[in-house]
């Protein structure tokens, strides 16, 4: 299944770790679950020496452990938890880490926009059996948090704050009381969750404005915050983390150089800087210069030098994703980048070297391609 799927859901990527995890682990569980808190804790953080372990579990996400164990903390009650942060600081990944270590299901998921409906966290009907047989439980489609509430099991809403405020209050009552009520059917019109059901929700602390969530949703969930991660140390763990499994996933044999990953590195924090600093928003990039970002111009300088290079990563290919990646706006965002290229990139390369002069030079050409 692995092997065919573009992106396996994490509880089939760490299938054999999981199953060797629930062997091994005489802890405590809440309800149903797979794992006990501890162990869900380690799958996600990996293990340390003093676990004692006959093998080692890598870290699968990278953070403060206190948010990780306030989040099973949250699970193991009756509240939902709301993941909260700006884009590209993990928190989609890490509710599908505490999802599939808890529940081995990361798939119940109901993706937030302007279009979700009510149909889309209850349940909604297939037509042509009402048609033939009329309205009952096996005309009637239910929703991915449905499914979640009869299981017994996580189930995930991304974007919360993307679904308008109708959708949003139909969450009220699943939160509190627990059970979807059925009016168009006379018998069997209650589903009521079995325990170990609860809702993990993310929402786009940038997105604050576009439907904020009542007083009533904000008091059923627990808010964890995610902070973007600035310290370099962790943020590089990140970036070779996420670059490892792409190479693998496209069986791409290509060293990552430690001076190319310093470079990205120095080049979002000096970006982040700038932004801070800004006094307007025509002053910043539209990007986020999130991790996320990051890795994604790390990819596309990868499989450039993959398909049209030869096969070895270039500064020049990597300043070329870089600011084909992040000028989004013309030209708002390219003044901004050549600014910092002739601010910032251009006194580095006469000060440190290395990579940087070949990194300034790819960075000028792609700028003058796009202006």
């Amino acid at each position: 299944m692995t092997d065919t799927a573009l992106r396996a859901p994490a509880e089939l990527k760490y299938a054999e770790e999981l199953d060797w995890l629930e062997s091994i682990d005489d802890g405590p569980k809440p309800f149903a679950w797979r794992l006990s808190p501890k162990m869900v804790r380690l799958f996600i953080l990996g293990s340390e020496r003093s676990d004692g372990l006959d093998r080692q579990i890598d870290q699968k996400w990278f953070g403060d452990r206190s948010f990780v164990e306030r989040s099973i903390v949250t699970l193991a009650s009756d509240r939902g938890l709301l993941l909260i942060g700006d884009p590209g600081t993990g928190k989609s990944w890490l509710a599908e880490l505490l999802s599939a270590a808890i529940s081995r299901n990361s798939t119940l998921v109901v993706q937030g926009t302007a279009g979700t409906t009510e149909d889309h966290i209850k349940y909604s009907w297939n037509i042509s059996m009402v048609i033939a047989k009329g309205q009952s439980r096996e005309s009637m489609i239910p929703s991915p948090i449905m499914t979640a509430m009869e299981q017994g099991v996580i189930g995930r809403f991304e974007e919360l704050t993307r679904s308008t405020s109708d959708v949003q209050d139909a969450l009220i009552s699943i939160l509190s009381e627990k059970y979807v009520s059925i009016p168009e059917l006379d018998d069997d019109n209650v589903v009521f969750a079995k325990p170990g059901f609860s809702i993990i929700a993310t929402a786009n602390s940038r997105d604050r404005g576009v439907n904020d969530l009542s007083s009533a949703l904000k008091r059923r969930f627990n808010f964890v915050r995610i902070p973007v991660v600035t310290n370099k140390r962790s943020e590089a763990e990140i970036v070779r983390f996420r670059t490892a499994e792409l190479l693998r996933r496209h069986q791409i044999e290509l060293e990552l150089p430690p001076t190319l990953l310093d470079i990205l590195l120095d080049s979002f924090a000096d970006l982040r800087s700038a932004a801070a600093a800004a006094t307007s928003d025509d002053e910043k990039l539209e990007s986020a210069l999130s991790t996320a970002e990051q890795i994604g111009v790390l990819e596309d300088a990868i499989l450039h030098s993959q398909f049209f290079g030869d096969r070895t990563l270039r500064a020049e290919t990597l300043a070329g994703s870089l600011v084909g990646s992040l000028a989004r706006r013309a030209p708002e965002d390219l003044a901004i980048l050549n600014k910092f290229w002739h601010g910032v990139v251009e006194p580095r390369s006469k000060d440190a070297g290395g990579d940087w002069p070949e990194f300034l030079e790819g960075g000028r050409a792609a700028i003058a391609r796009l202006s």
